[in-house]
């Protein structure tokens, strides 16, 4: 079996001895192992591959162990954590506990207790082993080689399989109906409709009638029974995007739907009972809204389950040269143009733009150029032309603020693929001393080339 089908394990200690020894026992127990010494190191590999599960010492050279977990949790919330402590870290490793951690263990500790808390844990994340399923149709719209995206797949993929209701939020732009349609892709309701409608683009005098139906007579111009869309959406999936827009009496009654299980067309005095997974979209800042008395908070709940967060395209710019020469050679055949891609400065201008717009905003500016082009390679200046903003250059290292310095080399390493020499000259270093500031971070290139080893390291 490919080592890659293995869940995979990211093991934190400055101990050689101890994570040899850790090392071994997990590779025997079938889990793929990467094994650092520093906190900085570890970060440099979750930049790299999400691991299905952290094991890490609290007590580590410069940043501790808590200072990771700390890390960890801002940044992957669902990540298990397993904290490995001395008898005097053991409040701290129990404070950590309290705060999110998955588990510790005082060392030295039992290898049967480890294992079996190792195999919960990993049982319980949600990153799943790279190639344990084959079948990505599911999410075939959502194109991502990102980190951040992968984790929120994994999420999404886990939750899809139950009925609870999601509240998907994010930006304009950014793919929230593409998940919605991906949820239902992947939920045992795939073969039954999936409906979605807008809630902020209906007027509020239509918008119950559009939901819920209604019967001949109930208003001027209802000539006939209509069928509402929970209805329509009856043992499948229903998306009401822009939720935070709904005005409050359609909220009222949207709650006694959720509630019921039962909807009544307007006009009608009869229930009719329905079997719908509902899920919701807002850029809303529902929190505000409740605040301000514009959202109710009973239905903020029914809808909230569970929230997945759709990130804006700047924060995953390793997606914007694939998800640009993906919609390139879509739109090309809807001009009958034979484009192959962009020029190098021009995928460098799309890269470093600032897309306020996010994904919509990128489609907008291929469709664009693929309208104008006259060449196979898609030239900077017509970029910038459906840019309408000057192109953003890469920054240089002096430019970046200290406290981002890794996370800097670290998308620049993303950017190029590892190419050091490429990197160096985007950050404006000679190949020297931005080796030096890699070895600072413990960031090895070889790691962003997709050519991760399935053993220990």
């Amino acid at each position: 079996m490919n080592g890659l089908t293995h869940p995979h394990i990211l093991l934190v200690d400055d101990d050689p001895d101890l994570l040899r020894l850790l090392t071994i026992r997990l590779q025997a127990g079938n889990y793929r192992v990467t094994a650092v010494g520093s906190a900085e190191a570890a970060l440099a590999r979750l930049a790299v591959e999400l691991p299905a599960l952290v094991i890490t010492d609290v007590q580590l050279p410069g940043r501790d162990g808590l200072a990771l977990f700390d890390d960890i949790r801002r940044q992957h919330a669902a990540l298990p954590v397993i904290l490995l402590t001395a008898h005097g870290t053991i409040p701290d490793a129990v404070d950590a506990t309290a705060r999110g951690a998955f588990a510790y263990l005082t060392k030295p500790f039992d290898g049967k207790a480890l294992m079996e808390k190792v195999a919960y844990a990993v049982n319980l994340s949600t990153v799943m082993p790279a190639a344990a399923s084959n079948d990505e149709s599911w999410r075939a719209e959502l194109i991502s080689r990102s980190a951040q995206m992968a984790e929120l797949l994994a999420e999404a993929k886990l939750v899809a399989g139950s009925d609870a209701s999601i509240l998907i939020r994010g930006p304009s732009g950014t793919g929230k109906e593409l998940l919605a349609r991906a949820l239902h892709n992947a939920s045992r309701r795939a073969k039954a409709p999936f409906i979605a409608v807008n809630c902020g683009a209906i007027p509020e005098q239509l918008l119950e009638s559009e939901l819920f139906g209604h019967v001949k007579g109930s208003f001027t111009g209802a000539v006939g029974n209509r069928e509402g869309l929970f209805q329509a959406a009856d043992g499948g999936t229903l998306f009401l995007d822009e939720i935070g827009d709904m005005p409050l009496p359609l909220q009222v009654k949207l709650l006694r739907v959720l509630q019921e299980r039962a909807v009544r067309p307007v006009g009608s005095d009869q229930t009719r009972a329905i079997d719908v997974r509902l899920l919701s979209a807002t850029h809303r800042d529902l929190d505000v809204a409740m605040a301000e008395g514009q959202f109710r908070e009973d239905l903020y709940y029914r809808l909230n389950v569970v929230t997945l967060t759709l990130p804006p395209l700047a924060e995953r710019r390793e997606d914007i040269a694939l998800l640009a020469n993906h919609f390139l050679h879509k739109l090309a055949d809807k001009y009958q143009k034979p484009l192959n891609g962009f020029a190098p400065d021009a995928l460098t201008a799309l890269v470093s733009a600032p897309w306020p717009g996010n994904v919509r905003q990128l489609v907008n500016v291929v469709e664009q150029v693929c309208a104008l082009a006259t060449a196979p390679l898609v030239p900077l200046s017509l970029v910038q032309r459906a840019l309408r903003v000057p192109s953003l250059e890469a920054l240089s290292y002096n430019e970046a603020k200290q406290r981002f310095e890794r996370d800097y080399l670290v998308q620049l390493l993303r950017l190029t693929d590892g190419n050091v020499a490429d990197a160096a000259r985007l950050a404006d270093r000679n190949r020297t001393e931005f080796y030096r500031l890699l070895q600072k971070y413990e960031l090895t290139p070889a790691l962003f080339r997709g050519e991760n080893d399935p053993v220990a390291e």
